[in-house]
């Protein structure tokens, strides 16, 4: 079959219709376990283009049962983040939120703009910025903001992702994002705050992949990008999850599907071992 196909399958995976309603259904249904926190809080981090925006569209397009572009997606200057953004994702169009956010940040790697502060991320992480919130790179919020007000569990970040583009994992090439992303790290660690890698466009790593999707876990190109990925970012294998958001597509796909669900339920799973340890303490 040749080098690029592993002997079998190194995550095993049912590609059914099935498999896609089992887990579009478990995240449908998913309620924090703990009573103070109506939503878990996932924060995605990465620079731009890596498709964090697309992702919260590709989720929210899975549950509206189209394509959707709500959040705006890109590269380009126009499609930087500039704000903290909190997005809802709807059970259908117009339905109920769902019980989590997606909170979107300012891209990571330095540009005109600056690119975000790690002292904003950690007052992200704390509860303390609000959605809306305009980044300034060169000052931190808690330099000009009011910090009188303690937020609650409920306002913190639950589960920190990061959004890394698989064909180049870019942030490998630059010193000064790897010592951000250390920085960042290190501020969620503190917090005990889980720590998930999201892999975007896989469909570009190995051709047989782009082809169809259902090779991804056979794929040993993305098998090595991935443990490329839990390497550098130390964080385990079993935290990296490889996706493909929608973008040029005018119709939803069961695989494409299967993989986002996958990683919004891990991402999920995760918030709920953030509040294990709150569970627990007041036992």
């Amino acid at each position: 079959m040749g080098s690029w196909y592993s002997s079998e399958p190194w995550r095993k995976v049912e590609w059914e219709e099935s498999t896609r309603n089992r887990l579009k259904t478990s995240v449908q249904n998913y309620t924090p376990i703990i009573d103070s926190v109506p939503r878990a809080r996932i924060l995605l981090v990465g620079d731009a283009g890596a498709g964090k925006s697309s992702f919260f569209n590709s989720i929210n397009s899975v549950f509206c049962g189209s394509i959707t572009a709500q959040a705006n997606a890109g590269d380009g200057p126009t499609c930087q983040t500039l704000k903290f953004r909190t997005y809802n994702v709807r059970e259908g169009k117009g339905g109920r939120p769902l019980s989590f956010l997606l909170c979107d940040t300012m891209r990571l790697e330095k540009t005109a703009n600056g690119g975000v502060n790690t002292d904003d991320i950690e007052n992200i992480l704390k509860g303390y910025i609000p959605d809306g919130y305009q980044f300034n790179p060169t000052m931190p919020w808690s330099e000009n903001g009011d910090q009188t007000h303690t937020p609650s569990l409920k306002e913190r970040i639950h589960c920190l992702v990061f959004v890394v583009d698989a064909p180049t994992l870019p942030v490998l090439n630059s010193e000064e994002k790897r010592k951000k992303i250390i920085q960042i790290k290190e501020k969620a660690n503190q917090l005990e705050v889980p720590l998930m890698v999201l892999l975007t466009k896989v469909d570009k790593v190995c051709p047989h992949t782009g082809k169809d999707l259902k090779n991804v876990y056979w794929s040993n190109n993305l098998k090595e990008q991935i443990y490329k990925a839990s390497d550098f970012l130390g964080i385990h294998v079993s935290s990296v999850f490889p996706v493909k958001n929608y973008c040029s597509e005018t119709e939803l796909d069961m695989r494409s599907d299967i993989l986002l669900l996958a990683a919004m339920q891990k991402m999920l799973h995760l918030a709920d071992d953030f509040f294990a340890n709150f569970v627990e303490d007041t036992e």
